[in-house]
């Protein structure tokens, strides 16, 4: 009822109740999008569509309205007075959808189906793949469709249904957050370029060289910080990215300096890395997040309570590195076949 509600206020107050209005439905996330990234080639991307036919339907709903509902601004468009207070409606509409649909998935008690796990490149490619087959030993008929992103997928619109975020659980209300792991972190270079280039000593020493910059951390740099300031920075920047694969190309051909967990897939696979200043081991917390309403769905608490384990039993590994008990070689024993790994971390 609260969504029929919305709808009804939304439109009553720009003068259509009448049935034609329906028909706009399907074009309100349009205009969403268009102002989420402000233009309507990023929209089309965004939503799967062509530029012309997102333009297309953001002129249909201004000529349904009578009036503009986007105008540019520094070479962005943004919401007119009138746009913005449809997008107030829209997003209330949107947050009244996804609760049906969350709704709905809580009344689900059983063992099959799809769960969405959304995580940053680096765990989602090193580490969950080889978790994510352990957990289809005890749950074959559940499928998990794991998202690699670098943003903050919205639990509450059921962008993903589980998320794992660095530094804290979001701001997102309804949120249940679960520290799961303190993952260090330690500076890098290649054999070559420190032959080339001397090894620094010290973090004021790291100013001296050419740095690599990896934004791989909800968008933030991976580097040395104090809170959100860059500290230590290298003298210039010759590598930066988004890709955690990128990066460690990057280090291996010689740009410089970089910063990667001590469990990195490349710190362990690319022999030429060298440890520079291995006394120094900034850590990151990491967080399992998931919306309280789904938490109650049975395939959803399944899936987060056995992540929770299997952070739990590989501790050691993001603290210090080495070989996960999740590796490809480690699932091969015996143990991985009689599935005993995780009682461990009971």
């Amino acid at each position: 009822m609260a969504l029929i509600n919305i709808c009804i206020e939304l439109t009553c107050s720009v003068h259509f109740c009448n049935v034609e209005a329906m028909k706009n439905w399907s074009d309100y996330p349009i205009l969403l999008a268009v102002t989420e990234v402000g233009s309507l080639t990023a929209a089309g991307k965004k939503l799967g569509m062509s530029q012309p036919t997102v333009g297309r339907r953001i002129r249909a709903l201004e000529d349904h309205f009578k009036t503009p509902l986007l105008r540019r601004e520094d070479g962005v468009l943004v919401p007119t007075r009138f746009g913005q207070s449809m997008l107030d409606h829209i997003r209330r509409m949107q947050d009244e959808a996804s609760a049906i649909d969350r709704s709905s998935a809580t009344l689900e008690d059983s063992l099959s189906g799809v769960v969405r796990l959304s995580a940053t490149e680096g765990i989602g490619t090193a580490w969950l793949p080889g978790v994510i087959q352990r957990f289809r030993e005890e749950h074959p008929d559940i499928l998990i469709d794991l998202g690699i992103g670098f943003r903050d997928f919205n639990l509450a619109q059921r962008e993903a249904d589980i998320a794992l975020r660095w530094e804290s659980p979001g701001e997102q209300n309804s949120l249940i957050g679960r520290k799961v792991a303190k993952v260090s972190f330690g500076f890098y270079a290649s054999s070559d370029y420190i032959t080339e280039n001397g090894q620094p000593t010290t973090l004021e020493e790291i100013g001296d060289h050419d740095g690599i910059m990896a934004n791989i951390m909800d968008g933030k740099q991976l580097w040395l910080r104090d809170g959100d300031e860059v500290i230590y920075p290298p003298k210039r920047v010759t590598f930066q990215t988004n890709s955690i694969w990128a990066f460690g190309e990057a280090l291996e051909h010689g740009y410089g300096i970089g910063m990667e967990s001590l469990c990195g897939r490349d710190t362990h696979r690319r022999k030429d890395l060298q440890r520079i200043l291995p006394d120094i081991t900034p850590t990151e917390d990491l967080y399992l997040v998931a919306h309280q309403d789904l938490r109650r769905s049975t395939r959803i608490r399944a899936v987060f309570d056995f992540l929770v384990k299997a952070f739990k039993q590989d501790q050691e590994y993001f603290r210090t590195g080495g070989r996960s008990a999740f590796d490809y070689e480690s699932s091969k024993g015996p143990a991985s076949k009689t599935g005993r790994l995780l009682d461990a971390a009971e």
